[in-house]
């Protein structure tokens, strides 16, 4: 209930908040089904919220792994630098600064990146700035998988990465497209 109280005081106060509630379980679960933690040694993290896919994923991740997380709201960062967990390194700045963020080392190494940024609030130039830059930091075969509530994501994921898989999870409010791009 704290999560999502905080999800409506941020919805009414932050522009760039596009969702009323937390992300549910089946929608973490869901997204989750394409990431094989076993192997998985990098995750940067696009808009945290409250934390729900962050805390996810540190409890799936070998104590070697590393989580980046991105996120301009002052009250998810509050929540989100609260995390006690040396493999989480929380931004409180937006993924248009990520080449100037993240380790160097990182940068082309990354296995995934797990967006809930609201795309659909982006003009075209943003989202193909953010895109260029996600596929810049991926690994070869590392992927980007975005949770959006429409279909905007199809054409740009087209242009950068030149391929797309889409599911749906309907346990969710609102219900989201889980996207899928792989960097070849």
């Amino acid at each position: 209930m704290k999560n999502t109280l905080t999800f409506l005081k941020s919805f009414a106060t932050d522009k760039d908040v596009a969702s009323i509630t937390p992300s549910s379980k089946y929608c973490v679960r869901k997204l989750c089904e394409h990431i094989d933690f076993t192997t998985t040694k990098t995750i940067v993290e696009y808009g945290g919220g409250t934390g729900v896919f962050t805390k996810h994923f540190l409890k799936q991740m070998s104590p070697d792994a590393r989580l980046f997380v991105f996120e301009t709201n002052d009250n998810f960062y509050k929540k989100l630098s609260e995390i006690q967990d040396e493999r989480i390194t929380v931004f409180h700045e937006s993924v248009e600064e990520i080449m100037n963020l993240l380790p160097e080392q990182v940068v082309g190494a990354v296995d995934h990146v797990v967006s809930g940024i609201p795309f659909s609030f982006f003009d075209w130039e943003m989202k193909i700035d953010i895109l260029g830059k996600t596929q810049q930091i991926l690994r070869n075969e590392g992927s980007f998988l975005a949770y959006q509530t429409s279909g905007h994501l199809k054409k740009p994921l087209t242009e950068v990465f030149d391929n797309y898989t889409t599911d749906f999870c309907w346990k969710n409010i609102p219900p989201y497209f889980i996207y899928e791009s792989v960097k070849d």
